[in-house]
C-alpha cells in the first residue's frame, strides 16, 4: 500500500487554540456508542447544518494544540463517519495525535495553515512532497513530514493493520 494523499474541502476551520475535539459530540454525548447517533450529534453548536454540507474526502482545520484535552475517539469516530478524511493543524496535543494516528485517521502538522485556508477552500496534502495545497487559492505550505512509524501506521490503516503487516524478510 501507499498513503494516499489527501484531497477534499475545508468543511471547517477550529481557530480556538487548545480545541478540545469532544466539544465535537459535546461532553454529555461522549459515552454513545451508536455511530448513527454520534454522528447525528457532531458539530451541532458549530454548525447546525453541517451534515448536509460535508461531503467524503472533507478536511478540518484547526489551530495550536488542536486535540487537547482527554483523547477521546468517538468524536473524530462521528466525523470519519460524515467523510472527514482527516485533520490540518498548526500543531496537535501528542495525545491525541498518537491516539489518531493509531486509529489510522490522518494528522497533518502544519504551521501557517489558518492563514493559508478558508472554510470551503479545496486543498490537498502531498505526502510526498511534504506540503499543504490551497487549490483555490493556488497557494502551499510545508508540512512537518510525518515519522517512519507513524507514516507506516496510516499506511496500513492504524496500529492494528501496521501489527499484522507482513515483516520484510531480510
Amino acid at each position: 500500500m501507499s498513503l494516499q494523499n489527501l484531497h477534499g474541502r475545508v468543511a471547517f476551520v477550529f481557530d480556538e487554540i487548545n480545541f478540545d475535539v469532544d466539544q465535537i459530540v459535546g461532553v454529555k454525548n461522549i459515552k454513545i456508542t451508536d455511530i448513527e447517533e454520534l454522528a447525528a450529534a457532531a458539530m451541532k453548536s458549530y454548525d447546525p447544518e453541517f451534515h448536509d454540507k460535508v461531503k467524503p474526502g472533507d478536511i478540518i482545520v484547526g489551530n495550536h494544540n488542536f486535540g487537547y484535552g482527554h483523547p477521546h475517539y468517538p468524536p473524530m469516530r462521528a466525523m470519519q463517519h460524515l467523510g472527514i478524511a482527516g485533520v490540518i493543524a498548526e500543531s496537535f496535543s501528542p495525545g491525541y495525535w498518537r491516539g489518531e494516528i493509531s486509529m489510522g485517521f490522518p494528522q497533518v502538522s502544519c504551521p501557517g495553515i489558518l492563514d493559508l485556508v478558508k472554510r470551503w477552500d479545496e486543498v490537498e496534502v502531498d505526502w510526498e512532497k511534504n506540503e499543504v495545497r490551497n487549490l483555490t487559492r493556488g497557494t502551499s505550505l510545508p508540512i512537518e513530514p510525518l515519522s517512519f512509524a507513524d507514516r507506516e501506521m496510516l499506511d496500513a490503516g492504524g496500529l492494528i493493520g501496521y501489527l499484522k503487516r507482513p515483516m520484510p524478510v531480510s
